[in-house]
């Protein structure tokens, strides 16, 4: 069961940084999982595991969204350097 949370909070996660980065209209449903998921586990790396890998609460949920913020950049910093 919670597997399940996990992936629908990181979709809710994904689909509010998508929202923050203006990206929401390139990416469905399930690339907002990938992000939101992704993003917890870059944010696990860089700040030492306080993400929604490893429980649930509002500093978790806050690195877990700073850390798909932080993927979403860095993918438009290199869709941008191939478009140009």
């Amino acid at each position: 069961m919670g597997i399940i949370i996990m992936i629908i909070v990181g979709g809710i996660i994904g689909w509010l940084a998508s929202i923050v980065m203006r990206t929401d209209a390139q990416q469905g449903i399930l690339l907002n999982v990938v992000v939101g998921v992704v993003g917890a586990l870059i944010a696990g790396l860089v700040v030492g595991g306080n993400t929604i890998m490893n429980g649930f609460s509002l500093s978790a949920l806050l690195f877990s969204f700073l850390g798909a913020v932080v993927l979403l950049a860095i993918v438009n910093l290199f869709r941008r350097g191939r478009v140009r």
